[in-house]
This record gives structure tokens, C-alpha cells and sequence, in this order.
């Protein structure tokens, strides 16, 4: 499919949204990766989170010379997910998707997971495997999306995803409240209502670097994390399932004993936390350990 200019009085079919704050470093290339899609019948909303760098210059350029590109301006910060919710209320395409500054699409991301969502009209949401890459853009490794029935140990949609607008609508777009695991908040409280399409083909690349908001709020991401899990673990669960799901937050929150989370685990189901104790014991020391070095 070709990348004609969209008519103005025709929706697009796609809207792909992309917040932007202070992300001029690899902005153009993020860009440049969803305008190169080898599926032309998109938009692309970019919202300037209020950015005092570059930013906005590159933004404006990429709206000056492509109609795709739709440009909101917010005068204030407002964060990763208002400024999402910002983009998606001006969205007009039937699907639904975003991407951060950093990351880029493979040119045939969007064709093909619009081909899976019309070859599935039962399915609301697909989601593909990516690539990790580093500062220079190096590959380091694959990320294997997991079905959704295992969600609840941790967020296996991954940074690959197109979705039916009516998930928004139904959702209310991302939580404000949950800066850093908006998205896995998002995805767990879809998987209650609608059907998810799992595609094992790498169509992204994701970014790790230091400046990632993984890496500067590590703590405050895993104590959100336990917070959403939490609250999504249906009445029907086996207490056994219950305390294999805390104890798999305990272990993720690799610089702090959640003790807390242990005993709720041991509360649901005390076998299944005594038979892991020495695994526990072990990963205690190790963290302390990590402490002490650190």
C-alpha cells in the first residue's frame, strides 16, 4: 500500500499517537520510522508535553512537510498518560496504537497488524514481538510477547500493539494516577473484557538507556506494579495461583524485600510459600548483598 496524502474529510484508519517531552535526541528517527510504514492509511498525532528542547522544532517540521502528521501543543507537563489521553481524544482512525520518542517501527508494523485485526473481527488487540536495542541502536536481544492468560505475572503485551478504538472508549483511555505502568494497567483491565491476538513476528524496536523511565523510577514502577496486580486478582483465583502471582512480585522488586507481599502470599496459600522459602532466603541474600556493593 502506498503513502498518498490522506483526504482531510476522510478519517484515517489508524491513529498512532506519540507524547513527546524532551525526547529530541532520537525524535527524528522515531518519527521517520512510523512515516516510512509500508501501510500509508494512518495519522500520526504527535503531543509536545510542553518540551523546552529541540522538540518542538522537529515536530513542527514533520508536520510542515507530511498531512499525516497532527501536532497538539500542551502548555503545561502533564505526564505520559494525560498527554496519551490528550492525543487518543483527538484521535479519528477506527485503530488505535502509540509509540514513544525513542523507539521505532519496523516499515511494515502497521500492515501487518492491521491484517491480523481484520483477519481476527473477534479479536480487540493484537500485539507482536520486538527487538531490544541500546543507545547506538545495536541490537542486544528479542522480546517474546506472551499470550495473554499470563498476564497477571507481568506485562507480556509488550511495545508492539494496535487496538480497536472501542478499547479506549470502553477503558477511558490510561490512568493519570499511574505514571510509569499506565500501559500494563491498561492491558490488565482489557483482558477482563476483550480478545487479544498474540503475533510472534518482530515489528518494533524498543530502546533501553539510562535515561528510560525504567531506570530512573525503578522503585516507585514496582510498588505501582504490585498496587494494579493486586487489585486485577479475580475472586475465582486459586489461592495457590494467588500466592504464585505475589511471590512473582516479590521477586521482580530486585532492590527491596517486599515483605509485605510475602506474607499476603503466605495468608493465600502457606505450603506454597514454605516449599519456596529457600529460594526466598537465597534471593534475600543476594539483594542484601546488592545493597551493600551498590
Amino acid at each position: 500500500m502506498g503513502t498518498e496524502p490522506l483526504d482531510s474529510a476522510t478519517p484515517p484508519r489508524v491513529s498512532m499517537v506519540m507524547p513527546v517531552h524532551n525526547g529530541a535526541r532520537w525524535l527524528s528517527d522515531a518519527i521517520n520510522s512510523v512515516l516510512a510504514q509500508d501501510y500509508g492509511d494512518f495519522e500520526l498525532i504527535l503531543v509536545d508535553d510542553a518540551s523546552s528542547d529541540e522538540s518542538p522544532a522537529i515536530m513542527a517540521d514533520a508536520a510542515a512537510r507530511d498531512p499525516r502528521v497532527r501536532l497538539i501543543r500542551l502548555d503545561t507537563n502533564i505526564g505520559l498518560p494525560a498527554a496519551l489521553n490528550a492525543g487518543f481524544a483527538a484521535a479519528r482512525g477506527e485503530l488505535h496504537s502509540w509509540t514513544s520518542d525513542d523507539n521505532l517501527l519496523r516499515p511494515h508494523m502497521l500492515r501487518r497488524l492491521v491484517e491480523v485485526l481484520d483477519d481476527h473481527p473477534d479479536a480487540d488487540v493484537v500485539h507482536a514481538d520486538f527487538t531490544l536495542i541500546d543507545e547506538c541502536g545495536t541490537e542486544t536481544g528479542r522480546s517474546h510477547v506472551g499470550p495473554v492468560d499470563r498476564l497477571l505475572f507481568g506485562n507480556n503485551i509488550g511495545a508492539c500493539f494496535l487496538y480497536r478504538a472501542r478499547v479506549t472508549e470502553a477503558l477511558g483511555g490510561y490512568d493519570i494516577g499511574l505514571f510509569g505502568v499506565e500501559d500494563y494497567d491498561f492491558w490488565l483491565r482489557a483482558a477482563q473484557k476483550f480478545a487479544f491476538v498474540t503475533l510472534n513476528e518482530d515489528l518494533y524496536l524498543y530502546r533501553k538507556h539510562g535515561g528510560s523511565l525504567t531506570s530512573q523510577r525503578g522503585d516507585q514502577i514496582q510498588d505501582l506494579t504490585a498496587r494494579i496486580v493486586e487489585r486485577s486478582l479475580p475472586d475465582t483465583l486459586s489461592p495457590r495461583r494467588r500466592s504464585e502471582i505475589l511471590l512473582g512480585l516479590v521477586l521482580r522488586s530486585h532492590w527491596r524485600w517486599r515483605g509485605d507481599l510475602v506474607r499476603r502470599a503466605f495468608r493465600a496459600d502457606p505450603w506454597h510459600v514454605a516449599a519456596r522459602l529457600p529460594f526466598l532466603a537465597r534471593w534475600w541474600i543476594i539483594v542484601a548483598r546488592n545493597r551493600l556493593t551498590s
